[in-house]
């Protein structure tokens, strides 16, 4: 299977290097309550103002400092480092926390932006770097938002975009193993309500903008909140048909017909979060399960699909990356 070197590496981080950095164009998650709301960008936010949107920006970070601590000796490390250090500050982090601060806020970047957050702050603490205790106090905010907002949301929201419950619950829980024991108990107790007792999948998907696999990151998330055995039994009940290839869907990549448009593009990133998604629930089953080497052949095909076209245009380029790492194995929730 396809797996992270040097080579891959280097372009994941000339890619992102280009973009994490770049103001426009730029999509704003802002309420303006008058006219002095009205700002660019960067005065807005002084860390994460390029790579098109808040959360790519954040995630696109995450990518840089993972493949800097996989492969410092790397050309593009020396510049990674340089820019972190710039950037990944106490003065600059109170200006993201400002921002959480501002009426009608609450729902900024919710809840893909806060635990793209959460796993940037685990990925730094990785580094022998300030990074981790700069980003720490905007960390605990984005921690405490899902602990007020979870008890609350009564239905999880199973959209293959950015609003999906499960993709965020993965990235979240990952960080609060080490973090918060509470959030942990937390995030485990509302999973199991919402997906504990789903049979049956039929993935209807893909819609024409996703970017998630509703069917497969739920899986994903069941993975790591269930004991090896449990969740053998859950997942066999999830998608009694796999053995037989059914759904058909989730074993066949996603069509990309207009790189330049970035909705459509978005399927390139359900191709690569599909690699990943089949990789890590092959991993949770074991290698004696009959229909892992289906998972990972189809991981395989999905990552084939769209690795070529990372940066076809911007509208993927600023976030691929992400996704491909990701898709090699490495990363949140269990990878290396």
């Amino acid at each position: 299977m396809t797996t992270l070197d040097p080579v891959l590496a280097r372009r994941f981080a000339r890619i992102t290097l280009d973009h994490v950095g770049r103001e426009y164009p730029y999509k704003l998650d802002h309420v303006l309550t008058g006219a002095h709301d009205a700002a660019t960008p960067a005065m807005l936010h002084p860390i994460f103002h390029g790579s098109f949107d808040w959360h790519s920006c954040v995630h696109g970070w995450w990518q840089l400092l993972t493949v800097r601590r996989l492969f410092p000796d790397l050309p593009e490390a020396a510049a990674i480092v340089a820019r972190a250090d710039a950037l990944l500050t106490p003065t600059l982090v109170a200006g993201e926390l400002a921002y959480l601060d501002r009426p009608l806020s609450t729902g900024f970047e919710r809840p893909y932006g806060w635990a793209w957050l959460l796993a940037l702050h685990a990925e730094a603490a990785r580094h022998d770097k300030a990074w981790a205790a700069a980003l720490a106090p905007l960390a605990a905010a984005f921690a405490e938002r899902f602990r007020s907002y979870l008890p609350k949301l009564t239905y999880p929201i199973r959209a293959g975009t950015h609003g999906n419950t499960a993709f965020a619950l993965v990235l979240a829980r990952d960080w609060a193993m080490r973090h918060d024991a509470a959030l942990v108990a937390l995030i485990d107790a509302r999973a199991g309500d919402w997906f504990g007792d789903d049979r049956g999948c039929q993935a209807w998907e893909p819609s024409g903008d996703d970017f998630l696999s509703s069917a497969l990151v739920e899986a994903v998330l069941m993975s790591r909140v269930l004991a090896a055995p449990a969740f053998t039994a859950w997942f066999g009940a999830f998608l009694p048909d796999l053995a037989r290839g059914a759904p058909a869907t989730l074993f066949h990549p996603a069509t990309v017909s207009d790189r330049s448009d970035g909705k459509i593009a978005h399927l390139d990133g359900l191709n690569l979060s599909r690699a990943w998604c089949w990789r890590a629930i092959a991993a949770a089953l074991g290698p004696a399960h009959l229909a892992a080497p289906a998972m990972r052949g189809t991981a395989e095909r999905h990552l084939a699909a769209s690795l070529p076209h990372l940066d076809d245009d911007y509208m993927g380029s600023h976030w691929l990356a992400t996704f491909a790492l990701l898709a090699t194995g490495v990363g949140v929730a269990g990878g290396a």
